[in-house]
C-alpha cells in the first residue's frame, strides 16, 4: 500500500472513531470532526471519509452535516430522503434540507485522536 493511501485510510478510521461517538438526536459538522482530529483545514477530507463509509453499518454518517446544518451529503444515501428520514427518526427536524434549531442538535467532538 502506498504511503498516501495508508495515511488516508488512517485518517478515515480516525474520522469514523469520532462519528461513532455522535449521540442519537445530535449532529456534528465535517469541520468540527476535522478540528477534533487536529486537522482543522481538512473538512473536505472528512466528507470523503463519510462518503466512503456507506458499507459500514456502525458509522452514523447521517449525523454529519455542513457547518450551517445543511444535508450536503444526502445524495450519497440510498432512497430519496433517507438522510432526512434517519435524522427525523431521531427527533431532528429538517426543512428544505436544513436542520431546524441546528445549535440545539449540534454536538462538538472533544477529542484529538
Amino acid at each position: 500500500m502506498k504511503t498516501k493511501e495508508r495515511e488516508n485510510n488512517n485518517f478515515f478510521e480516525r474520522v469514523y472513531e469520532i462519528a461513532r461517538l455522535i449521540p442519537e438526536g445530535k449532529v456534528t459538522s465535517y469541520g468540527a470532526i476535522a478540528k477534533a482530529l487536529g486537522a482543522a483545514r481538512s473538512a473536505r477530507m472528512v466528507g470523503w471519509a463519510m462518503n466512503a463509509c456507506h458499507n459500514l453499518d456502525d458509522i452514523p454518517a447521517h449525523r454529519v452535516v455542513n457547518r450551517k446544518g445543511l444535508l450536503t451529503g444526502k445524495h450519497h444515501f440510498d432512497g430519496t430522503n433517507l438522510m432526512q428520514q434517519l435524522l427525523e427518526n431521531e427527533g431532528v427536524k429538517v426543512i428544505d434540507n436544513q436542520i431546524i434549531d441546528f445549535e440545539k442538535h449540534f454536538w462538538e467532538p472533544k477529542m484529538n485522536l
